[in-house]
């Protein structure tokens, strides 16, 4: 993927002529959480009401789910969001899902998952582990998979739009704008950079890219 990045001002593009599929590319912050946090409840719920559920399986089922999301963010972010465009149409494609956003990687309504995305996906991922762990099993697991998306999205929007004083979320948050600012061939964990330093998709620190990153980052907190 090409180096896309344009502005570093909270600003965006239109991406259709039709107002009702533009209104779709927009999502406030705040959208996932107000979609999720009721299924997540609904889940737990479930995984109480279930006897094949004891604590021990259902605590472990959740972090293999958590496990599971940190494999898909990661695979899709890579694969999926960064394919190689063949032809117009494809082109067209790729700047919709992921091309915009290293365009305008600071537009406050282009940062989380549409529902649009994000809702297929789930019922996807549902009945596809539903299918290997069965009904019971699944309520805890799916669980922890929707919690992992939902810290997904708002730590990704707040890489970009928050500033902070720890020193794991300001390695977190560099991570993120190295991918952004430098080299938007590597540095596809955006909650973890667990699997970039396991595949081997992490940078080589410089000075030149620390430096750049930097002062990215004290531009935001002007700005902010």
């Amino acid at each position: 993927m090409k180096k896309l990045y344009v502005s570093n001002k909270d600003e965006s593009v239109r991406m259709f002529k039709s107002d009702f599929l533009e209104m779709f590319t927009k999502v406030h912050w705040s959208v996932p959480l107000i979609i999720y946090i009721p299924v997540i409840a609904y889940f737990i719920y479930q995984s109480v009401l279930f006897p094949e559920v004891t604590l021990a399986n259902g605590i472990g089922l959740f972090f293999v789910g958590l496990f599971t999301w940190t494999v898909t963010e990661y695979f899709m972010h890579r694969y999926v969001f960064h394919f190689t465009p063949h032809g117009k149409f494809m082109e067209w494609v790729h700047f919709t899902f992921h091309g915009v956003h290293h365009d305008y990687p600071n537009d406050s309504n282009r940062l989380v998952m549409p529902p649009a995305m994000s809702v297929p996906l789930a019922f996807g991922f549902y009945f596809l582990f539903k299918t290997f762990l069965g009904v019971q099993l699944v309520a805890p697991f799916f669980v922890g998979l929707v919690f992992g998306y939902v810290c997904y999205d708002m730590m990704h929007y707040a890489l970009h739009h928050a500033n902070f004083s720890g020193k794991y979320w300001n390695e977190l948050k560099a991570h993120h704008l190295k991918h952004h600012f430098k080299d938007p061939e590597s540095g596809f964990g955006v909650s973890s950079k667990l699997w970039d330093i396991a595949l081997r998709s992490d940078f080589k620190h410089n000075k030149k890219s620390t430096s750049k990153v930097s002062k990215a980052i004290e531009r935001e907190q002007v700005q902010a």
